[in-house]
C-alpha cells in the first residue's frame, strides 16, 4: 500500500465504527420514538392530548388517564385471559415444536420431506383464508366464545417446528447413538439427551409466541363474543368510545399498560435468546 492510501484508509476505518453508532442511533429513535409518545401522552389529561405545539414532556405528569382505563374497563379480568390464553399456547408451541422438530430432524418416516415441506407451505397461508374453517370446526365441538377455542388451534407452529428442526439438525448424532446403543428408545432420547440441550431454542420459541399472542387482536374478535372472555386487547378497543370519541390518553394509558407484561417476558427472556441464537450459530 502506499503512502498517499494510507490516510484514506485510516480514515475509512476510523469513521466505520461511528457510522455504524449513527445508524444504530437513527434505527433507536424511530422504534422508541412512538414508544415514548405513547408514555408522555399517557399521562396528559385529555385537554392536553391535542396542545400544539405538541410537547414531548408533559407540563403536568398526571395519573388521571391510567384511572380512567380502570374505570371503563375490568383490567384484571383482561390481562387474566390474555395470560392464561398466551401461557398456554406458549407452552404449547413449546411442546409441539420440540416434538414435530425432534421428529423431522432425528426420525426416519415415509413422506418425511414431503410432509415437511407441507408444513412449511401453511406459512405462506395467511391467517384471513384459514380463519371461517377453523370457526366452522370450533363451533361443532361448542369451542366458540371460550378461551380453549383461542388457545387449542394455536398449538400447531410451522415456525416453530422449522427452528426447532434446525436447532436439532445442528446437534451431534452421536449423542443419539449413544443413547440408542444404552437401549434408550426415540422417547427416551429425546426427553432425555436432547430436550434438555434444546431449552435455549424452546425458550426463543416460547418468547415469540407469547408476544405474538399477547399483541393478537383478529382470532379473539371473530371468536369471542362475549364480555367476560375479552383478552387485552379487545378490552381496549372499547376504550376509543362509541365513533372514536374516546379519550386519546385514556387510550394510550391502556396501551402502555398492555405493554409491560409483554416487555417484562421479553427482558426475561432475552438471555435464553441469546443463548439460543449463540448457540446455533455454534452448532451449524
Amino acid at each position: 500500500m502506499s503512502q498517499a492510501t494510507l490516510p484514506f484508509s485510516r480514515a475509512r476505518h476510523g469513521l466505520a465504527p461511528w457510522a455504524r453508532i449513527a445508524g444504530l442511533t437513527v434505527c433507536a429513535l424511530l422504534t422508541l420514538g412512538p414508544v415514548v409518545w405513547t408514555v408522555s401522552t399517557s399521562l396528559r389529561t385529555p385537554a392536553e392530548a391535542f396542545d400544539l405545539p405538541p410537547q414531548l414532556i408533559p407540563s403536568d405528569p398526571s395519573t388521571e388517564a391510567y384511572r380512567g382505563v380502570f374505570g371503563q374497563i375490568d383490567v384484571w379480568l383482561l390481562a387474566l385471559n390474555s395470560t392464561l390464553v398466551t401461557g398456554l399456547i406458549a407452552v404449547g408451541q413449546m411442546i409441539t415444536a420440540g416434538l414435530a422438530g425432534y421428529a423431522f430432524a432425528r426420525l426416519e418416516f415415509r413422506f418425511k420431506k414431503p410432509l415437511f415441506a407441507l408444513v412449511l407451505a401453511t406459512m405462506m397461508v395467511p391467517l384471513q383464508v384459514t380463519i371461517v374453517p377453523v370457526f366452522l370446526v370450533l363451533k361443532s365441538m361448542s369451542l366458540t366464545d371460550t378461551l380453549l377455542g383461542l388457545i387449542i388451534p394455536a398449538f400447531p407452529t410451522a415456525f416453530g417446528t422449522f427452528l426447532m428442526r434446525q436447532y436439532f439438525l445442528g446437534m451431534p448424532k452421536d449423542l443419539g447413538e449413544a443413547a440408542m446403543l444404552d437401549g434408550a428408545g426415540p422417547w427416551r432420547t429425546f426427553r432425555s439427551v436432547y430436550a434438555p440441550l434444546a431449552a435455549p431454542g424452546l425458550a426463543i420459541v416460547g418468547v415469540l409466541a407469547f408476544n405474538y399472542h399477547w399483541n393478537e387482536f383478529f382470532r379473539p374478535l371473530i371468536l369471542e363474543t362475549s364480555g367476560q372472555n375479552y383478552t387485552l386487547p379487545l378490552g381496549l378497543v372499547s376504550l376509543q368510545g362509541n365513533l372514536g370519541t374516546g379519550s386519546v390518553s385514556v387510550v394510550l394509558a391502556g396501551v402502555v399498560l398492555s405493554m409491560i407484561p409483554a416487555v417484562a417476558v421479553f427482558v426475561v427472556g432475552q438471555r435464553p435468546l441469546r443463548e439460543g441464537i449463540t448457540s446455533a450459530g455454534v452448532n451449524r
